[in-house]
């Protein structure tokens, strides 16, 4: 094998596939890298049987072939080459890759190339097409409440129900829940999957064209894949069932508060400065008088309070959250104002986005001492 590519695009390839790469290999090969050179492209591979990646980049092919190597070692050598272009080769009689850029040059043991678990495309029993600004939307706004105790699996993941016309992802943690759905003009199957918030995190990170571009999300009983551009991205799906979450969605809310959504947000991380430092981080929102008041404290170290306008709707209130719980959601809002709708102090309450029908956030309340 013999090339030449732009450091950059191998750099940024690496920074991709990277994510897949064993840190506690089962065998040692799934620690390395897989790479494939033929008609003008080059293709790396890594897996860790629970993620797969798959990334292709140009590449100017004097021999084609394909090498395993040393994920770790490789990724820190490209990263820090002086030059903008890279040349590869390898000599099979040696085992060693040579890697050349400007002056510097390297040489890196090879691994057995053969011995790796090369990534197929995938083959489901439901294909679909949809738009990347679509998916990022879904994954968006719904993969930060997802929990992260390993101990219950169902939740470490986002729910992904598809039905006829209507495409439908949520994730709870049992104390917050946010479902997003999406509404298509033809129907494109059914199925109910949960998908781990890892690979949806790393498919956020990857999904950053200006143009909506088609991704091809392909599922099988137990794997789900994600193919765009020059990606491919697999994943096991969790196991288990999925909890009824339409139960914890209050049919009604007798107080409605709509407010500035960045203000609100603003004042909300503010005064929690306070409260961070304890346990259960939590604020109190005074919702009275065309205002919410919000307030923290924590007797080692002061209080913070902080009013922003609203207007409101139904009885006055005041309720404590999980501060965290509220900053997440107001980071995934779009729309310029959002509404808070709300029953009894203890009783679940829902934001919503004044621009988007099709989301909904549930949050339970903290039961406070005084």
């Amino acid at each position: 094998m013999k090339i030449s590519c732009a450091k950059n695009e191998l750099v940024s390839a690496l920074q991709i596939v990277s994510k897949a790469v064993a840190t506690k290999p089962q065998t040692p090969i799934l620690s390395g890298i897989y790479l494939k050179a033929e008609a003008g492209i080059l293709e790396l591979q890594a897996t860790n049987y629970e993620i797969g990646m798959v990334c292709r980049i140009p590449a100017e092919i004097e021999e084609p072939g394909q090498i395993a190597i040393s994920g770790r070692y490789f990724q820190e050598v490209i990263r820090k080459l002086p030059g903008d272009s890279v040349s590869l080769s390898f000599n099979r009689e040696e085992k060693i890759v040579h890697i050349q850029s400007n002056q510097a040059n390297f040489t890196l043991l090879s691994m057995n190339a053969s011995e790796f678990p090369t990534i197929k495309p995938m083959e489901g029993n439901l294909q679909f097409k949809i738009k990347d600004n679509v998916l990022r939307s879904l994954v968006k706004k719904t993969v930060f409440a997802c929990s992260n105790d390993e101990s219950r699996p169902v939740f470490t993941g986002c729910y992904l129900e598809v039905a006829d016309t209507k495409v439908t992802m949520a994730a709870t943690n049992t104390h917050r829940l946010a479902v997003k759905y999406e509404t298509f003009d033809e129907s494109i199957g059914n199925i109910k999957v949960i998908i781990p918030s890892r690979i949806l995190q790393e498919l956020l990170h990857n999904m950053t064209s200006e143009i909506p571009t088609d991704v091809t999300v392909t599922c099988t009983y137990n794997q789900i894949s994600f193919a765009f551009e020059n990606l491919y991205m697999t994943s096991r799906l969790i196991e288990g069932a999925f909890p009824d979450y339409h139960r914890v969605i209050p049919p009604e809310f007798a107080t409605v508060v709509t407010l500035d959504a960045s203000e609100f947000s603003s004042a909300v991380d503010r005064v929690s400065l306070i409260s961070r430092a304890g346990d259960y981080n939590i604020i109190k929102l005074e919702f009275a008088n065309n205002q919410v008041h919000i307030t923290s404290n924590n007797p080692d170290i002061g209080n913070a309070e902080e009013s922003v306008a609203a207007s409101i709707e139904g009885p006055e209130l005041t309720i404590a959250f999980n501060a965290q719980y509220i900053m997440d959601v107001m980071k995934n809002i779009d729309s310029e104002t959002c509404q808070i709708k709300l029953n009894q102090p203890l009783s679940p309450a829902a934001v919503r986005e004044s621009d988007d029908e099709e989301f909904i956030y549930i949050v339970t309340p903290v039961r406070t001492a005084h």
